[in-house]
């Protein structure tokens, strides 16, 4: 008895170690210092990986572990991408194209565009311009409405394209908003962050979908150049760009309690949950890491 014990014992600590390597599983691009800036799992648990070092979309099937070349944009020198969606429904990937870059002042400008793409294939299907003449098109969002909502980083601003629409409208505009980046909903409701001023808010749309004033959330620590932003089980999930951690937000009203998620990353600005996995986008480390999604 003592032996059938033992065995199942050293069964159970075999069976926890093999979930932990499970549930550590790394995605590194093909090219060296690729540095996906923004990750996205299709239905399947395909990631996408969006490149800062180039106009390349890389992605990996479910269970590989490198991510090989699938759309090359073949933009102009310097173009690269930062937000990058899978919208299932649609069978669309969403991605930021950036063009070109003005990084002569802190409130960086930009000229980009909106790309999509079959999801499946990589086929082409619209190109989308933003409606200002200098922007930064930075991370989608789909909505209730089923509308695309878009963080336009350097004009303040949160950009809406309806359904059958090709058309980009504008849901907001506020001083509080310069250097939005993440984007998001939760419970039906919209939240973004900003980069720039490590900054939560939500911001109230009426059944119309006009938009309130932000409202701040107070967050009991600052959030260091929150970036990539997701929503799942009633979360909210920020990656802390210059912060080096993931960390999970529980709203209640209009503030929020923090549970840090994963430490020790180099410069984390995505995130992305799928089934019972959160994977993190480390641009820095130039790869993407899973964490267990409790």
């Amino acid at each position: 008895m003592i032996r059938y014990r033992n065995t199942l014992k050293m069964l159970a600590l075999a069976m926890l170690a093999t979930a932990g390597a499970a549930s550590a599983a790394e995605v590194t691009p093909s090219v060296p210092k690729a540095n996906p800036e923004s990750i996205a799992a299709g239905p399947d648990g395909t990631l996408y990986l969006g490149s800062q070092a180039g106009a390349v979309i890389y992605r990996a099937r479910p269970g590989e572990t490198t991510a090989t070349p699938f759309i090359d944009m073949k933009g102009p020198p310097g173009a690269f991408l930062l937000g990058v969606m899978a919208d299932g429904a649609t069978n669309t990937l969403w991605v930021c194209e950036i063009m070109s870059m003005d990084r002569s002042s802190p409130l960086l400008k930009a000229v980009s565009r909106i790309r999509t793409f079959d999801l499946a294939s990589g086929a082409p299907k619209q190109t989308i311009a933003l409606p200002t003449p200098t922007n930064i098109c930075n991370d989608f969002a789909v909505g209730p409405d089923k509308a695309v909502y878009l963080a336009d980083t350097s004009n303040a601003q949160v950009l809406r394209l309806r359904p059958g629409s090709s058309t980009l409208e504008t849901v907001i505009q506020n001083p509080s908003l310069y250097g939005v980046d993440g984007i998001t909903f939760l419970d039906g409701q919209l939240y973004v962050n900003t980069v720039w001023s490590n900054a939560l808010f939500r911001i109230p749309l009426d059944a119309s979908g006009k938009a309130g004033a932000p409202v701040q959330i107070q967050v009991p620590v600052v959030l260091k150049s929150p970036d990539g932003m997701r929503a799942a089980n009633g979360k909210l999930y920020v990656a802390e760009n210059s912060g080096g951690q993931v960390d999970e937000l529980t709203i209640t009203g209009d503030r929020a309690s923090v549970r840090v998620v994963k430490t020790g990353l180099v410069a984390p600005t995505a995130v992305e949950p799928h089934g019972d996995t959160l994977w993190i986008g480390d641009r820095g480390a130039s790869k993407a890491i899973s964490v267990p999604l409790k």
